[in-house]
């Protein structure tokens, strides 16, 4: 019995509700909505039903009873994601931990915090506040999304070229296998390399291997002191990628580095009714000891390099500036449908892929209007398109992403920087990985889900 063909559907229905009762949905309207996410990516059918646990036993009893029927299960947080990796198709399970959104323990002394996966990112922050700690992984959605989204897709963000991305700030995990066993991965510990680091592995792997339902995070003291803001415009986007690259190749590690292009520029300038001149726009922020120092010495190398460059220690005018940045989702909301795509490359890459999607705008006669945390050489192409009824992507915005994949990895870089492979990118992995690692990694995807029930047609 395949999970993509359970036997006998309403009796795995009939049985969630007998064992969790009240958490277990079967609204249509509510089923409905988990079709989808933020990509856009629609399956053709909804789920069976949706599973709204509060208790690890809940998550436990959930994947029994889907291991007992065969019935596939695909965990879902708040729903953000960009690539199709958390929704919820004919004959699943939706199983949601949006609900498991409790701090467990608050540790100063060792810098940790112990959290249920359905918290939301600025919702920890906000708590740890007084603590004077803070959980540094720090993505665009950072309002929307959960700490176990974050950790599903190794979320990054605009902080992470300086501390790191979500694995970075992850010590263990208790995690829901297939058949209902609870483990515990990791330590409380700064060191540890007892056996295989499986704690790295639960992180990035898309609900493939288990459900996270709990999770022993890194924290770091909250920054204090002037946080020095760098914007700077120059007159192609060409000439930004490149003074970012000489950022790092000057030893200078920023807390912000981020990179707009003109139609970026253009786009949120409308949104927000400002006036953004220019082809293109990084802006810089430095923090932490020596901040003063490295925004000095970055503004006279971005001026150097020729980008028209002003700074501020103000803090209200240094959000303003940030603020703009992340005006980037809602303002390209405003021009259609948008494709969010997300590549990486070696920080000293980054002109020659701001080359590439140009050159892929104009063999196909569209815009990709661009930004990137050029800290890390992570892009985000956004492919604007009129949605047609059905809601697919058009072909020819499929042709200039697989145009636009295949210059990231012959550049050195990935198809992904922390979006994941969900379902909008599973035709380009093996490209990627090449066939040893592909067939590989499908062998330990089953040896933790040996009946392949945990986020069928996901990744692989």
């Amino acid at each position: 019995m395949s999970a993509e063909q359970p036997e006998r559907p309403e009796a795995v229905v009939v049985a969630l509700i007998d064992a969790l009762g009240s958490a277990v949905s079967t609204d249509a309207a509510a089923l409905d909505a988990l079709r989808t996410d933020k990509s856009g990516h629609r399956t053709t059918a909804s789920p069976l039903a949706l599973v709204t646990a509060t208790t690890v036993e809940q998550v436990q009893q959930t994947l029994r009873i889907a291991s007992a029927h065969g019935t596939p299960v695909v965990t879902r947080g708040a729903g953000t994601g960009l690539a199709g990796g958390a929704i919820g198709g004919r004959g699943e399970i939706v199983l949601s931990t949006l609900a498991m959104n409790q701090i467990l323990e608050i540790n100063a002394a060792d810098e940790l915090a112990v959290v249920q996966p359905g918290i939301i990112n600025a919702e920890l922050n906000a708590q740890l506040a007084p603590h004077g700690l803070w959980f540094t992984p720090d993505p665009a959605s950072r309002a929307i999304s959960t700490v176990g989204g974050n950790i599903a897709t190794n979320a990054g963000g605009l902080l992470c070229a300086k501390y790191g991305v979500t694995r970075d700030s992850v010590l263990g995990l208790a995690v829901v296998l297939a058949d209902g066993r609870l483990i515990r991965l990791g330590h409380r510990s700064v060191k540890g390399v007892t056996g295989l680091d499986l704690t790295a592995l639960l992180v990035g792997s898309e609900g493939l291997l288990g459900v996270i339902v709990e999770a022993t995070v890194r924290l770091r003291r909250v920054v204090t002191g002037p946080t020095p803001t760098i914007g700077a415009y120059f007159d192609s986007v060409r000439a930004a990628a490149e003074a970012s690259a000489a950022v790092t190749a000057a030893g200078i590690r920023p807390a912000v580095m981020e990179l707009l292009d003109g139609a970026c520029l253009d786009a949120i300038g409308e949104l927000l009714g400002l006036e953004l001149s220019g082809a293109a726009y990084l802006l810089v922020q430095t923090d932490g000891p020596g901040a003063e120092a490295e925004a000095a010495a970055l503004l006279e190398l971005l001026q150097a390099s020729g980008g028209r460059a002003e700074m501020t220690t103000e803090p209200s005018e240094a959000e303003r500036l940030l603020e703009i940045r992340r005006a980037m989702h809602p303002a390209m909301e405003r021009l259609g449908t948008t494709l969010i795509e997300d590549v990486s490359v070696p920080r000293s890459a980054l002109p020659a892929m701001f080359d590439a999607i140009a050159r892929i705008e104009r063999r196909h006669g569209i815009r990709i209007p661009t930004i990137a945390h050029a800290g890390d050489g992570n892009l985000h192409p956004n492919f604007v398109y009129d949605a047609g009824a059905d809601d697919e992507v058009p072909a020819h915005i499929w042709a200039a992403a697989d145009e636009m994949f295949q210059a990231a990895i012959a550049l050195g870089g990935t198809l992904t920087g922390e979006h994941g492979i969900g379902v909008l990118k599973r035709r380009w992995l093996r490209d990627e990985l090449g066939d040893a690692q592909f067939e590989l990694q499908r062998q330990i995807k089953s040896v933790f889900d040996p009946a392949g029930i945990l986020n069928p047609g996901k990744v692989f």
